[in-house]
């Protein structure tokens, strides 16, 4: 397991992530302007969930399980890692031949569509909108020409907002390398439950999330009842998955999809050291997948400063 430089908000951690996005927008790019088979393709990079563009704790408080936090502490981590992902892929050279920037807050929808005053010389090839980020990645992909497109699409949520039906429609595009922030300990284990399953409505965010309901038996083993017959008690459950299981469960779902998929898990953590997101890379393409993931392993096994 990767353990993540640095501790405080804003600070190394997430610097990792960052850095990690631009180091493959810099070496995807490289290879869509030099490759003679690459070359003749349209770039576009896909941000889902922008934000504002800016590096800056946001204000928002829109989360979709907020009981589930230890504390107030874990909510400016998760803001901030939101921070600067569109100003990285605006100030990639080569550019992109389009970016998209997708936020349902009008404040950042607003903030966003400032970034062409910016970057005067790109501001043609930016489109802001404001759907679900579901929505928009799912009518993306239904839209664009894949024939004549490649795509990076980024995937930084508050949550458990991205659901597997989103992942499988961008994998099935054989055209997508997608980088996703995994909330399996922001949100996923604190949903599954130590000696029950999950109530119902967390059941079904669990399983829009990874796109099954066998979760029940990879991460619970049944137990018999202590008490004997005498009060005919039920069998009950356990969960026997820990965080490092569960996030090679969802691992291997992303490998079910996809055409290449890193095995490193590169947690994102907050101050006190507890892991919120797994940064997780997924090749969509079979004859880039191999490069692709060497260059994405490099930067989660190894990390960058």
């Amino acid at each position: 397991m990767t353990e993540l430089r640095g501790t405080h908000y804003g600070g190394g951690w997430t610097e990792e992530k960052l850095h990690a996005l631009r180091a493959y927008l810099v070496a995807y790019r490289k290879i869509f302007s030099k490759n003679l088979w690459a070359k003749h393709y349209r770039t576009i990079y896909f941000d889902a969930f922008a934000g504002s563009g800016h590096r800056e704790i946001a204000t928002r408080r829109d989360y979709e399980v907020p009981s589930l936090f230890e504390d107030e502490q874990d909510r400016p981590a998760i803001e901030s890692y939101r921070a600067g992902s569109p100003r990285i892929a605006l100030e990639i050279s080569p550019p992109f031949n389009e970016y998209v920037f997708n936020d349902t807050d009008p404040s950042n929808t607003a903030s966003l569509d400032r970034l062409k005053d910016e970057y005067p010389l790109l501001a043609d090839r930016i489109t802001i909108t404001s759907q679900d980020g579901n929505e928009a990645l799912r009518d993306f992909c239904r839209t664009t020409d894949w024939s004549v497109t490649r795509a990076v699409v980024f995937l930084d949520p508050y949550g458990m907002q991205v659901e597997w039906s989103t992942i499988e429609s961008m994998a099935a595009t054989k055209a997508i390398d997608m980088w996703l922030l995994f909330p399996v300990g922001q949100a996923i284990v604190r949903l599954l439950t130590r000696d029950e399953f999950p109530k119902d409505s967390w059941s079904l965010s669990l399983t829009r999330t990874l796109g099954t309901d066998e979760w029940r038996e990879a991460f619970y083993d049944r137990i018999e009842s202590d008490q004997g017959e005498l009060f005919d008690k039920p069998p009950g459950v356990r969960r026997v998955a820990e965080l490092d299981d569960i996030a090679r469960y969802f691992v291997e779902r992303l490998k079910g999809v996809f055409c290449g998929v890193p095995d490193e898990l590169m947690y994102l953590r907050n101050s006190r050291g507890t892991p919120l997101f797994l940064l997780c890379f997924a090749a969509g393409n079979e004859k880039g997948a191999v490069p692709a993931c060497r260059i994405a392993s490099y930067l989660l096994g190894k990390g960058i400063r």
